[in-house]
């Protein structure tokens, strides 16, 4: 499938919207878990309007997939600094003190999925994080071939990023590893 993957910027905030939905991605999350904790359940409309003034603020706080005009996949991609939840969690703390860049969330519409567009997202993520002079890119992913590894894979899975050149530089849970892409090595 052809994507179109473009920053999520306040013009796009409307296409970025009719992804969600009204209820928004992940039962009303609008990416605000990594940013917040659990403290974003029960928030559905801060949660929207928290990311729409990240949005607003810039920079971007993601990349969006388009088929034609059709929104039909996100990634949030940001500094890790941005997400501070995920030092919250013992798992993810910091493997060093590199300013690695995080792509943390995924959410592709329903008919869309098992096409191919968390392998386009994460490569358009890659590009992203390496021209704004990012040392690495980091995910903490599934590994859906762990035993009692979960299905819920709104994180990514781990061969995904796998097969894009991302390494594994700890595993701190049996089915969540921290993953990164060093981007200092590739090509300009």
């Amino acid at each position: 499938m052809k994507l179109t993957i473009r920053p999520v910027t306040p013009d796009l905030w409307p296409a970025l919207e009719h992804l969600f939905g009204k209820w928004g991605a992940s039962n009303g999350c609008w990416c605000m878990y990594w940013r917040l904790g659990g403290a974003y359940r029960g928030r559905r409309e801060q949660n929207k309007e928290s990311l729409q003034k990240i949005v607003r603020r810039g920079p971007s706080p993601g990349l969006l997939a388009f088929s034609g005009d059709l929104p039909v996949g996100w990634c949030q991609l940001t500094p890790r600094d941005a997400l501070p939840w995920l030092d919250r969690m013992w798992w993810f703390q910091r493997v060093d003190d590199l300013p690695v860049w995080s792509v943390s969330c995924f959410f592709v519409r329903r008919d869309y999925r098992r096409q191919g567009i968390m392998t386009q997202l994460v490569a358009a993520a890659v590009k992203t994080a390496k021209r704004a002079k990012a040392s690495a890119l980091e995910a903490y992913p599934i590994d859906t071939s762990a035993a009692k590894s979960s299905s819920n894979i709104f994180v990514g899975t781990a061969s995904t990023f796998a097969r894009a050149g991302f390494k594994e530089v700890a595993r701190r849970a049996p089915y969540r590893p921290i993953m990164r892409h060093d981007l200092k090595s590739l090509p300009r």
